[in-house]
């Protein structure tokens, strides 16, 4: 059961007292996998990934039968500086899009056999300009963790969260800027297409943004101040997650942002997460390393949307249907010597 977010400290507080895996039957997943039909090691990393679900779900031999993918739109003050090659009225016209079916990520969710929800996020009122003020105020910060700790199902097996939102590749970038350190040019990238003169204009926008904002504080206060609804909204979600014991494949680079929020707070807050792929914006996987996540897929997409981490839960699906469908030597009567 979730805690109620009263305040930050609580959000800090749930994530931090997190439960963690649970060893009895990672140890037991552990047992199965050596006496299934096949030679050790032979299924690779899929072996790997079945036993650390399974870790999570407490259960040695489980099944996933209901995965979300839940998608969070909000927009960003700090388009008004030119950083995006398309208007911020395309994400309110995505989100009806996505609520009418017709997005890529509608299709792979299907495909997955995934419920899909849609939170939007106050599109009509964006987040402050990060270069003149905080994005957020901590009561805006609060509502946002909020949307995405209350929208993830309890009954969910699995979590892919995903966001629409013109320009929020500039905040993604910053806050991995002001968490990881380095130059803005090597967080920032060309996010839905922007020419030369454009990246070199996010570019500035994001070193303007962490030389104001980068030594706020913790995960949370970067967030905060360089973040968005939407973002902040992923984070919520993956942090109900880990709370709840329910394994998440992580989308491209803005949700893997978010997540490094998490991570900031607790070396444990990702443990329950893989990255369901590398995207083709440039720094994700320079993020990604920094996470300590090894990507399942690497396709050179860039839409967002929870696109590659909804592809990715069939992966994790058949992973979880050998571990627990095939027979053991004993089972199928097959020599194991």
């Amino acid at each position: 059961m979730l805690p109620e977010l009263k305040d930050l400290n609580s959000f800090r507080n749930a994530l931090t007292q997190a439960p963690d895996a649970d060893p009895a039957a990672r140890n037991a997943a552990e047992e199965r996998n050596g006496q299934l039909t096949k030679p050790p090691g032979a299924l690779g990393r899929l072996e790997d990934l079945a036993i650390w679900y399974a870790s999570w779900r407490g259960d040695a031999q489980p099944t996933i039968n209901a995965p979300q993918v839940i998608v969070f739109a909000g927009n960003h003050g700090v388009t008004a500086q030119g950083v995006s090659a398309f208007p911020a009225e395309v994400t309110v016209q995505m989100v009806m899009n996505f609520q009418h079916g017709g997005a890529a990520i509608n299709q792979l969710a299907k495909a997955a056999g995934a419920k899909m929800d849609v939170h939007a996020l106050e599109l009509d009122r964006p987040t402050a300009d990060f270069t003149k003020d905080p994005a957020m105020s901590e009561d805006e910060l609060l509502d946002a963790l909020r949307t995405g700790w209350q929208g993830v199902d309890p009954e969910a097996d699995l979590l892919v969260v995903g966001e629409m939102g013109i320009g929020n590749t500039t905040p993604a970038a910053a806050i991995a800027c002001a968490l990881f350190g380095g130059e803005a040019a090597d967080w920032t990238g060309r996010g839905t297409g922007v020419d030369d003169a454009g990246l070199a204009n996010k570019t500035r926008v994001v070193a303007e943004g962490v030389a104001l904002h980068g030594q706020a504080g913790d995960g949370l206060d970067i967030l905060r101040c360089l973040g968005g609804r939407e973002i902040a909204a992923m984070a919520g979600a993956i942090a109900a997650a880990r709370v709840l014991r329910i394994p998440v494949i992580l989308d491209g680079f803005i949700c893997s942002a978010a997540a490094a929020c998490l991570a900031q707070l607790s070396t444990a807050a990702l443990d329950h997460a893989v990255a369901g792929h590398q995207s083709a914006e440039g720094a994700h996987g320079a993020i990604l390393a920094k996470l300590n996540k090894e990507p399942l897929l690497s396709l050179g997409l860039r839409l967002g949307e929870g696109s590659g981490g909804a592809l990715a839960i069939n992966i994790l699906k058949s992973a979880v249907a050998c571990h627990s469908g095939m027979a053991t030597f004993a089972e199928a009567g097959v020599s194991d010597s």
